[in-house]
């Protein structure tokens, strides 16, 4: 059982991390001196040591002790000024983020120093084969596998980006710092570095004072992929190949990728009505765009690496091809090189893009103006057309100058529409004088002889260096779409798709290859050719999701105004009927001249971008509060006819193929009846050969870990998630369709979060096989992703974790009666946990009143609503929000709330020797009671008691002292299945870990308590705003997850 915000399970060096706990906290300290005075510091301690007493005493089982000193820290907190607050949870939220850093960093240090790291791919393939899994079997199956993690805008990611990066350069100092060889003078100056970063944070605003819309959120996501994934996929792939080598004699093969990623950020329109069809086109766009600059930068510096020119005649032919053709460029412009060169000529030069790699020595790319002496050698000088005489030639080319290819710096994404051009028009000059020297040289006579050399210019580099302008001028007409400027590029002239980018890499490849220099073609090589594998042409392809209501609505103006009647008042047979006919047809159903009202024009507005972008762009079409059916029909209907009127626009076929559209299953309702859904669908002859033709065969399904854990109660909704992925791989097999699970998992346990592989592994049989999508959200976007050494890691888990349970499924119930004490624990878990939620009419008061939830709204950390709708009811509160007030108070109720009363009923009925042998041999049953010790594990009584006191009306309270027994009762029944003395007692890292936190922690719980009872009476100071805020980061920073 680990964190859940972390996957490498491995103990920490906990010797080292305090190590650097010390350090860190003493520069804090040196900062805070400095910053806020040494006569505040002392108050600080002296909150910190109260703290730290009262966790001693509590572990100590000294409870009335511990009290006595948390009332003393409540009171001395009550009395502070607001500036003192507000400087009090600054330092301790600091402190806490500083904590986490070292512990990734310690949990990097300890991946990179095993010799063997469990759930490594050396490790699981060793395994398996030591199994008597058959080599050949392991190499097919890994090679096949496909995953694709999608990064969400989910709301849950505190930190502004600048504290991100800041985190990242600190976690970058820490590991510099391990080096052997530093001498004192090095250790001084690293330490001056660490400090300036600390009083940068210190001195650098920690609030969004803006909601990010859309696009910001996106770029955060392409952010993560060039901080970081960029670099993890390479050394992924290869720790994959290379295991795969060893255990199998066979490395991966270069255009493999078993994993890929995918991206809600600016598709996700649900409840947010900030995501239009313009804001999906900008950010599919601007995704495309970064995908050219990253490929642009990797193909600039592997023309420095391919400096050989040994090459096959394939690749000699295509250099020739391409010299050729510049010199036909040149032929054309010949009559304005006569000319004075100007700013206008040196743009067009500049834009053709020469095949020479930028910043060379002084001449080094300049031809020679005599014939190859090397009579054998298949590379001959280029000649070019001229009427200059040799001397002045000679006189001339010795000049240093600077190449015509833009290099670029390493920057991240520019003003849209800017153009990088080279000003300097010395290499145009230089060209004009070589290619004036060669009197008596026909173009004629040129193209009889193609096959001479430019003895500095290597093959390679002629040819990446075509590749290079292609992609600068894919780069730049994409800068010209995002400004709506006419674009009218030659489409020979630039990218449009990965095949057509990997085609002359991969000609390179085979050429060093076959030319003895396979070291060569493994290095930055066959890195750039696993990229372009991995990203493709767009980084992540983006998912469109929309609320199956909205398809509706559209749906109601189309048959409305063709007076076929209203679409959402038919039965489910007359929608399918009407949706199967039309599907059939050939003709447009939407009349070009109909009027509709602003949300029904952006659902079809949607659609046209999709069919204009193409599934080369985007992902899949996911429908949230999916139900039936025609839902599913609703939108291939809709994405059908826009192809049509796009297409007929176009007066060609749309870009790539139709989107797949993707039902998401939430509710717990809906889960019960999803596979009696895909049954329906599968069983309609045009959907079955749509999803033959059109998918490979392969059905997607998404399954909703939020609502469903919000509706029933995380117990319940983990069962009715189990049976449900049973009900549809049973459904897809009748019809002989292959299944894709897709899984939309939060952070935090109560939305589905926990380890990647516990989650994995304990999946239904036959539910994972080889394909696997799930989404990762907000901060665990951050935890699992941020650094390239963590990244590289939870790739590894994914791929093992999918292979596991590909080839080694895990176990189903034992027994039939294992499923009878599950539906009995379920039933009885949500009867208890609605009574609570739904069914008493103190609760929403009482969650007002005992939780942030309202004043989360001033956080700024997402940009859509909290609410689906204006109502204050539970239902109608995002999952995310409601988690994450929980956690804020310590009580995180959502993660535990009936659990206790499901399993002392079962255990009442004599049920206890079956709950612990199904702890001991069922996976899935293990892991839901696993996750759920590891919430109680953070959770706090004594703190959410402390919120109630102070905060909670009194007629209220008694609600709130029950639900802590209740607490206290799953507590003692999660341990009595579990086998277990204490909590995280088979976890001892997490435990330590905790532990280490709560003298920080505890003491921002209880000025959140502080700062909401003063803010409730004054809700307008601003200033009291800022310092709740400051406290929710403190608490999130903790707590290590938040929604």
């Amino acid at each position: 059982m680990t964190d859940t915000t972390d996957d490498i399970a491995e103990e920490i060096s906990f010797q080292s991390f305090e190590d650097d706990c010390r350090l860190l906290g003493s520069l804090l300290n040196d900062v805070l001196h400095r910053e806020i005075g040494p006569q505040f510091m002392d108050n600080v301690e002296r909150k910190r040591i109260l703290a730290q007493s009262a966790v001693n005493m509590r572990a100590a089982g000294m409870e009335e002790t511990a009290e006595l000193l948390e009332k003393q820290l409540a009171m001395e907190i009550s009395k502070m000024t607001l500036e003192e607050a507000l400087s009090l949870a600054r330092a301790f939220s600091h402190y806490l983020s500083l904590m986490s850093i070292a512990e990734t960093h310690h949990r990097v240090r300890k991946a990179r120093n095993v010799a063997y790291l469990s759930k490594s791919c050396d490790d699981i393939f060793s395994k398996l084969i030591h199994g008597g899994v058959p080599p050949e079997e392991l190499y097919n199956t890994v090679c096949k596998q496909e995953v694709e993690i999608v990064l969400t805008a989910h709301p849950t990611q505190i930190n502004r980006r600048t504290l991100q990066y800041k985190h990242i350069r600190i976690a970058h100092l820490l590991e510099f710092n391990e080096r052997p060889d530093l001498s004192h003078e090095d250790k001084e100056m690293l330490i001056e570095d660490l400090m300036r970063e600390i009083t940068a944070i210190w001195q650098t605003d920690e609030l969004r004072r803006h909601k990010p819309t859309p696009v910001d959120e996106a770029r955060t996501g392409l952010h993560i992929v060039e901080q970081s994934l960029w670099k993890a996929i390479p050394h992924y792939l290869r720790r994959v190949s290379n295991a795969l080598k060893k255990h199998t004699s066979r490395p991966l093969p270069l255009t493999c990728t078993p994993i890929k990623f995918g991206s809600w950020m600016g598709g996700d329109r649900d409840g947010n009505p900030n995501v239009t069809a313009k804001v999906t086109r900008d950010v599919s766009l601007l995704s495309r765009w970064m995908a050219m600059d990253l490929y642009i930068r990797e193909v600039d510096n592997l023309r420095f690496e391919l400096s050989m020119n040994r090459c096959n005649g394939r690749l000699a032919s295509l250099a020739n091809e391409i010299l050729l053709k510049e010199s036909a460029s040149e032929d054309r412009h010949y009559e304005s090189w006569n000319q004075p060169i100007n700013r206008n000529h040196m743009k067009h030069y500049n834009h053709q893009g020469l095949a020479l790699p930028a910043h060379l020595p002084a001449g080094a790319d300049l031809p020679s103006c005599t014939e190859c002496n090397d009579g054998d050698s298949k590379y001959h000088v280029v000649e070019f057309p001229g009427n200059i005489t040799r001397q002045n030639s000679a006189e001339n080319s010795s000049r240093k100058y600077e190449d015509g290819v833009v290099s670029l710096e390493n920057s991240s994404l520019p003003p849209l529409g800017s153009s990088k051009v080279n000003k300097t028009n010395t290499s145009l000059v230089q060209r004009k004088l070589f290619a004036e020297s060669q009197i008596g040289k026909s173009s004629f006579r040129k193209l009889l002889e193609p096959s001479l050399q430019r003895p500095g210019i290597a093959p390679y580099r002629v040819v990446l260096g075509h590749v290079n302008d292609k992609l600068m001028k894919t780069r730049r007409r994409l800068e010209l779409l995002l400004e709506d400027l006419p674009c009218e590029h030659d489409p020979a002239e630039y990218y449009e798709t990965s095949d057509q980018l990997l085609e002359p890499l991969l000609l390179c490849y085979e050429s060093l290859q076959s030319c003895g220099s396979t070291i060569l073609a493994d290095g930055r090589l066959a890195d750039l050719i696993r990229r372009v594998a991995t990203f493709g042409m767009v980084l992540m392809k983006l998912d469109l999701r929309q609320e199956s209501g909205r398809h509706a609505e559209a749906l109601d103006a189309i048959t409305t105004y063709l007076d076929m009647g209203v679409y959402s008042e038919w039965d489910e047979e007359k929608k399918l009927e009407f949706l199967t006919s039309e599907l059939k047809g050939k003709r447009p159903l939407v009349p070009p001249t109909i009027e509709v009202n602003p949300d029904v024009k952006e659902v079809l507005d949607t659609f046209r971008v999709a069919a204009e972008l193409g599934s080369d762009s985007l992902g899949a079409y996911v429908i949230s509060m999916a139900s039936n059916a025609s839902d599913v029909l609703a939108v291939e209907l809709l994405q059908k006819d826009a192809r049509l009127s796009v297409s007929g626009e176009l007066g060609r076929p749309c870009p790539g193929g139709t989107l797949r559209v993707v039902p998401l299953f939430e509710t717990v309702k809906d889960l019960r009846e999803a596979g009696s859904v895909i049954r329906k669908l599968l069983s309609i002859d045009w959907y079955h050969e749509h999803i033959i033709k059109n998918h490979n065969g392969h059905q997607e399904v998404m399954v909703g870990y939020s609502d469903s854990g919000k509706d029933a109660g995380r117990f319940t909704a983990a069962w009715e998630l189990y049976k449900a992925q049973e009900d549809v791989v049973a459904a897809c097999n009748e019809f002989g369709i292959k299944v894709t699970l897709f899984h939309g998992r939060g952070g935090s346990i109560g939305r589905g979060g926990g380890p990647t592989y516990l989650a994995i592994q304990s999946q239904p049989p036959g539910s994972v096989m080889g394909t696997l999508r799930s989404t990762e959200q907000g901060e665990m976007v951050q935890a699992k992703f941020g650094l390239p050494q963590t990244a590289v890691r939870q790739l590894e888990i994914y791929t093992t974790a999918v292979l596991l349970a590909t080839m080694r499924p895990p176990l189903p119930p034992r027994h039939e009666k294992w499923r009878h004490v599950m539906e009995e624990i379920s039933n009885t878990s949500c009867n208890h946990y609605r009574s609570v939620v739904y069914d008493n009419p103190n609760f929403i008061t009482y969650f007002q009143e005992a939780t942030p939830q309202a004043e989360l709204g001033f956080l700024n950390i997402g940009s859509r609503p909290s609410r689906r709708k204006t109502s204050t009811a539970i239902g109608h509160l995002r999952a995310i929000p409601w988690i994450f007030a929980w956690t804020q108070t310590r009580s995180v109720l959502p993660a535990w709330l009936g659990i206790g009363a499901g399993l002392k009923d079962a255990c009442d009925k004599g049920y206890k020797e079956e709950l612990q042998a199904m702890y001991k041999e069922w996976p899935f049953f293990q892991s839901t009671i696993d996750l759920i010790e590891m919430v109680l594990a953070k959770a706090d009584v004594s703190i959410a008691k402390h919120y109630d006191e102070v905060l909670v009306s009194e007629e209220r309270r008694a609600l709130g002292a029950e639900l802590r027994e209740e607490l206290v009762t799953t507590e003692k029944f999660v341990l009595l299945v579990g086998g277990h003395e204490k909590l995280s007692q088979n976890n001892r890292s997490l435990r330590r870990l905790i532990e280490s936190r709560l003298p920080y922690l505890n003491p921002i719980n209880m000025l959140q308590v502080e700062i909401l009872r003063r803010l409730r009476r004054d809700d307008d100071n601003h200033k009291l705003r800022d310092a709740l805020l400051i406290t929710v980061n403190g608490i999130a920073a903790g707590m290590r997850n938040t929604g």
